[in-house]
């Protein structure tokens, strides 16, 4: 809810919007996030500076029954593949200007590397196996969360005030459709997709787990309840670090299907956080577009992406950029008089 405050400042930034040399309402859905960052920022001139890309890493005790196209020790080659700059998410950063951080917090393999762009906090190598016991202990779950708090924090403290979020797990498409199907509410075949390309056969076979899993856990309705038992290391990291993030002031961009679902989790622990969310694009797996509908969310782009890694962030942000640009330096109707 607007404060009397920011409403004010929303009806300020509404007439400053108007009055930029173009019909009203020509510039669509910028003037939308013109205003939505304002209000996150509470000016009426809001600056983009440091951003950061998170992506956290996980593996799935789950993936062993082969509800992935991949093999799960995939999660530990693409690690080593961010650290070495050569995935599609170190691409993208480069080239649109956000620092590129890589957290390990349950991967299922050691890391001999050290630096600005990796950092280490395994809380234990991978998740355990949901369709027999819970993926996390709650221990385990705060501390994943704890993870992705402790680096919001960092990365604000030098100067970020706009983060985006990516994951790498293989298997964490399951975990995702699984949150999906108990906190909207929505039936499991409708939350369920491919993947990385589970053919018919195997899309059958995922479905058929997951709907076990889910009766497995079927007491299990609170949404901290639900990420433990149900959810992964990294998507849990991610919650932590939207809760902080909305905390902290900050804009939040929100990637594709994983991503959305942990936030999904952070709304319904915090509801104040979807007002600080950028939703970059609408994904390709089955699910994300009803998952946005729920979260009465538009996404900017859509582009049929399916890869996660937190791309759909990098690739929107110029139009993030565009949107501050046109507030703060595009002329208003008084040259014109």
């Amino acid at each position: 809810m607007l404060t009397p405050a920011s409403s004010t400042l929303e009806t300020t930034v509404r007439r400053r919007i108007d009055y930029k040399t173009k019909p009203l309402g020509a510039l669509g859905r910028l003037e939308e996030l013109a205003l939505q960052i304002a209000l996150i920022q509470q000016t009426e001139t809001p600056v983009l500076t440091n951003p950061h890309l998170l992506v956290f890493a996980g593996d799935h005790g789950l993936a062993a029954e082969g509800v992935s196209a991949y093999p799960a020790d995939i999660t530990y080659g693409m690690v080593k593949n961010f650290i070495a700059g050569g995935a599609a998410i170190n691409v993208f950063c480069r080239q649109n200007g956000l620092q590129l951080l890589v957290c390990d917090v349950g991967v299922n393999g050691s890391f001999e590397e050290n630096t600005e762009s990796f950092v280490k906090y395994k809380i234990r190598p991978g998740t355990r196996n949901m369709r027999y016991e819970p993926a996390m202990t709650t221990d385990e779950c705060e501390a994943a969360i704890d993870a992705g708090k402790t680096l919001v924090n960092g990365v604000q403290y030098r100067g970020c005030n706009v983060i985006g979020f990516g994951e790498m797990g293989i298997g964490n498409t399951s975990p995702a459709a699984l949150l999906m199907h108990r906190l909207t509410g929505l039936p499991l075949d409708q939350c369920v997709g491919r993947g990385t390309g589970l053919s018919d056969e195997g899309l059958a076979r995922k479905l058929a787990i997951l709907q076990e899993v889910a009766t497995q856990h079927a007491d299990q309705t609170e949404p901290m309840a639900v990420l433990t038992a149900m959810g992964g290391l990294e998507i849990a990291a991610m919650v932590g670090g939207m809760l902080r993030a909305a905390e902290n002031g900050m804009v939040i961009l929100i990637d594709g299907f994983i991503a959305t679902a942990a936030l999904l989790v952070a709304n319904a622990l915090n509801p104040s956080v979807r007002q600080h969310c950028i939703f970059c694009h609408q994904s390709d797996e089955t699910g994300h577009k009803q998952m946005l509908y729920f979260l009465e969310a538009k996404p900017l782009l859509s582009l049929d992406l399916r890869l996660g890694e937190g791309t759909g962030c990098a690739l929107a942000y110029p139009i993030v950029q565009a949107a501050v640009a046109m507030l703060n330096d595009m002329a208003t109707m008084d040259i014109l008089t």
